[in-house]
C-alpha cells in the first residue's frame, strides 16, 4: 500500500476498455459515495471526434435541454480522511492527438501530487458469470510488482489509452498498476455487470488500502447472476456452453494448474480477440494494460 502513496488517482474510460460498463461503474460507485469537485477537463474540440463519440442532449429539472460534450474530467476529494485518499478520472477514450492528451492528463495529476496510479478496465473473457470473477492485476514497476504482488504485462501490439497514459505517468515518476475484470462474454454486450464492478472495488481496496464503499453492488451482483441464471434454463445450447466454461475455470483454478498454464492461456484468448494488454474495442477485449 505505502507503494501507492497516500494520494492515489483511479482512472476509467468508456467505451474500449470497459466491457460490461463495470471499469466505468465502479468509478462512478467512487464518485457517488463520496464529496468530489472537479480540478481539471480536457477541452475537447481538442481530442474528440464527434461523429464516433457525439454529444448528447438531456433535459436539466428545470425543463431547460442542454448538451453534455464528451469529456475526460480530474475530480478531487473534498474533506480529509484518515488513510489513503482517491482521485479520479472520468471520460471518453480520445479520438486522436494522445500524446499531447496524455501529457495533459499527467500534467495535472502531478499538479494535484498524485503519489500512484490504478487504472481500471474490463474485457470480454471466455468465463462463466457462475464463478467468481476473475481480475488481473499488473505493473510495470518493478518495486509495486514485488510489494504488491502483480504480474509483469508481456504483451506486445496495440493499445488503449490506459496504457498511453500509465507509460507516461511511469516516465514521470508515478508508479501505476492495472486492474482487468474477466466480464463473460455472452453478457457483456448487453447489460451492465455489477458483479465484475464489484470485484475492480474489492481488489482496488486491497491496493491502495482505501475505503471503497460497496453501496448496493453486492445485492445487484446477486440479482445480475440470478437474471442470467434464469435465461439460461430456457436455453438448453446456452447451459450447456457454461456448464463447459465452469469445467474449464474449474480446471484453472485446482492445484494441478500451473500459473504458467493460466497465463499462457489467458495469452492466448487476448491474441485471439486481436488485443493484448493495453487496449481494444469495448465489446472486445481491452485486457491487462500496464
Amino acid at each position: 500500500m505505502d507503494d501507492l502513496g497516500d494520494r492515489v488517482l483511479v482512472m476509467a474510460f468508456d467505451g474500449w476498455n470497459d466491457a460490461g460498463e463495470a471499469a466505468s461503474a465502479a468509478v462512478a460507485q467512487l464518485r457517488a459515495s463520496g464529496r468530489y469537485e472537479p480540478v481539471f477537463t480536457v477541452d475537447p474540440e481538442l481530442y474528440f471526434d464527434y461523429q464516433y463519440t457525439r454529444p448528447h442532449i438531456k433535459i436539466e429539472g428545470d425543463g431547460r435541454r442542454t448538451i453534455v460534450w464528451p469529456d475526460t474530467t480530474l475530480w478531487r476529494p473534498r474533506g480529509r480522511k484518515p488513510g489513503p485518499r482517491l482521485w479520479l478520472l472520468t471520460g471518453v477514450e480520445p479520438a486522436r492527438a494522445w500524446q499531447a492528451y496524455a501529457a495533459e492528463v499527467i500534467d495535472a495529476a502531478l499538479g494535484q501530487d498524485i503519489t500512484g496510479i490504478v487504472a481500471l478496465g474490463s474485457m470480454m473473457s471466455d468465463v462463466p458469470h457462475t464463478r467468481p470473477i476473475t481480475v488481473y492485476a499488473g505493473s510495470e514497476n518493478e518495486q509495486l510488482r514485488a510489494s504488491l504482488d502483480l504480474e509483469r504485462p508481456t504483451y506486445e501490439g496495440p493499445i488503449g489509452i490506459l496504457s498511453v497514459l500509465a507509460a507516461l505517468a511511469e516516465d514521470s515518476g508515478i508508479p501505476t498498476a492495472a486492474l482487468w475484470a474477466s466480464v463473460p462474454h455472452y453478457v457483456a454486450g448487453h447489460t451492465p455487470s455489477p458483479k465484475a464492478t464489484l470485484a475492480l472495488l474489492d481488489k482496488l481496496t486491497e491496493l491502495t488500502g482505501a475505503e471503497v464503499p460497496r453501496g448496493e453492488l453486492p445485492t445487484e451482483s446477486l440479482a445480475w447472476e440470478a437474471s442470467i441464471d434464469a435465461a439460461a434454463a430456457e436455453d438448453e445450447e446456452m447451459t450447456e456452453y457454461i456448464h463447459q466454461l465452469e469445467r474449464t475455470r474449474d480446471a484453472w483454478d485446482s492445484p494441478e494448474a500451473s500459473g504458467d498454464a493460466i497465463a499462457q492461456e489467458f495469452e492466448k484468448y487476448l491474441r485471439r480477440g486481436g488485443e493484448g494488454p493495453g487496449g481494444s474495442a469495448k465489446g472486445r477485449t481491452d485486457p491487462p494494460a500496464r
